[in-house]
C-alpha cells in the first residue's frame, strides 16, 4: 500500500506551506522572491524576502512567481521550489524525496508540466501533481473516495477555488480571482479613501487578521495603524474599528457566496442534496476572516463550517494524497 508522500507542498499564490510525513507542517512562508534586477540574481526567498517588502532599494523587486493561480516566471518558480524542498529535507537533503505538490485548478497542462519539471530539477525522485480542491478536501477530513457529494471552498491568497467533489473527481468547479490578497487590497483602498492614509501591504494584512470582519456579528475591535498622510506626506496614525471594515469586507464575501450558489445550481440534484445534508467546508488562509462562513450560509441556505487549521489543510491533504488514492 502506498504511503503518504515524503513532502507535500501547497504551492500557493501568497504562501508556500510544506508538510513532511511524520512531522506535519514544517514550513509556512511567503511565496516571495527578492530579485536584484541589476545583477539578475535572487537575493532572498520566503520570509527573508517578505522582510524586504516595501523597504528595498530601487534595484530590488519583490516577485511572486505565481499570481492569481498562474505561473508568471518558470525559472523563479523552480528556484522557489528548490529552496523549500531543500529546507524541508534539512540534513536528509542528500536523499531525493517523493513529492506531492498541489496546484491551482486553473493551471494549464503546460504550467502543470512546468511545475512537475521544476520539482524534479529541485531534487525530487518522484512527483505527483494534485488538484488543489481535492487536496483541500482530503486535508479537511472529507472522504473523497465515496460517491457522495462534498463541497469545498478554498480561499487562497490570489483566488478562491469552489468545487464539488465525488468519487475522487471534481464534478463541478469554478475559480474566481478573489482571495485573501483582495481583502487586504480592500483595506488599503478603504483607509486611503476614508482616513486619507497610505498604508503598506504588511500593515493591511495585520489589520485583516486582527480585526477584519465581513459580518456585523461579534464584539467591536480596534487597531491603531500608522502610515503616511495622503495630503501632507508625513507619518500619521489612525484608529480603525472592525465595524467600519464590515462594508468593504462584506462586498467581497458576497461575491464568493454568489459563486458558491452558482456552482450549487449547476450541480446534479443528488449531489446537491448530499451537500445540503453534509454542509459546505471552508478552508484556506482566507477562511480565517470572520464572517465569510456566515455570508455563505445565509446566501446558500446550507450550513458552512470552517475546517480546523484552515491554512494547513491543502498541504496536509497533498501529502496524504498518494495513500488515499491507493485505497481506490
Amino acid at each position: 500500500m502506498a504511503q503518504a508522500a515524503d513532502i507535500g507542498i501547497d504551492l500557493g499564490t501568497t504562501n508556500i506551506v510544506v508538510y513532511v510525513r511524520g512531522k506535519g507542517i514544517v514550513i509556512r512562508e511567503p511565496a516571495l522572491i527578492a530579485y536584484d534586477r541589476d545583477s539578475e540574481r535572487v537575493r532572498a526567498i520566503g520570509e527573508d524576502a517578505r522582510q524586504m517588502l516595501g523597504r528595498t532599494p530601487g534595484n530590488l523587486s519583490a516577485v511572486r512567481p505565481l499570481k492569481t493561480g498562474s505561473i508568471t516566471d518558470y525559472v523563479l518558480t523552480e528556484q522557489l521550489l528548490r529552496y523549500f524542498i531543500q529546507k524541508a529535507m534539512g540534513r536528509r537533503g542528500f536523499i531525493k524525496p517523493r513529492i506531492a505538490i498541489s496546484v491551482p485548478s486553473r493551471l494549464t497542462d503546460v504550467e502543470r508540466r512546468a511545475v512537475e519539471e521544476a520539482s524534479y530539477q529541485a531534487g525530487a525522485r518522484e512527483v505527483v501533481i494534485v488538484p488543489e480542491p481535492i487536496a483541500a478536501a482530503i486535508g479537511a477530513g472529507l472522504d473523497v473516495t465515496r460517491p457522495v457529494g462534498n463541497m469545498i471552498v478554498d480561499i487562497g491568497g490570489g483566488v478562491t477555488n469552489i468545487a464539488v467533489i465525488s468519487l475522487n473527481g471534481i464534478v463541478q468547479a469554478v475559480t474566481i480571482p478573489i482571495g485573501g490578497d483582495a481583502f487586504t487590497e480592500q483595506i488599503i483602498r478603504y483607509v486611503r479613501k476614508r482616513h486619507m492614509l497610505f498604508i503598506g501591504e504588511q500593515t493591511a494584512e495585520a489589520v485583516k487578521l486582527r480585526i477584519g470582519n465581513a459580518s456585523t456579528s461579534g464584539a467591536e475591535q480596534t487597531a491603531v495603524i500608522r502610515g503616511r498622510n495622503v495630503v501632507t506626506g508625513l507619518p500619521n496614525e489612525v484608529t480603525l474599528t472592525s465595524t467600519e471594515l464590515v462594508e468593504p469586507m462584506m462586498d467581497l464575501g458576497e461575491k464568493i457566496a454568489e459563486s458558491v450558489c452558482t456552482v450549487i445550481r449547476q450541480t446534479l440534484p443528488e449531489l446537491a442534496g448530499d451537500i445540503s445534508r453534509r454542509g459546505i467546508v471552508l478552508c484556506g488562509g482566507g477562511a480565517g476572516l470572520r464572517g465569510v462562513d456566515e455570508i455563505i450560509t445565509k446566501r446558500s441556505g446550507i450550513v458552512t463550517l470552517t475546517a480546523d487549521n484552515p491554512a494547513s489543510v491543502v498541504a496536509v491533504g497533498t501529502g496524504r494524497y498518494p495513500e488515499v488514492m491507493a485505497q481506490l
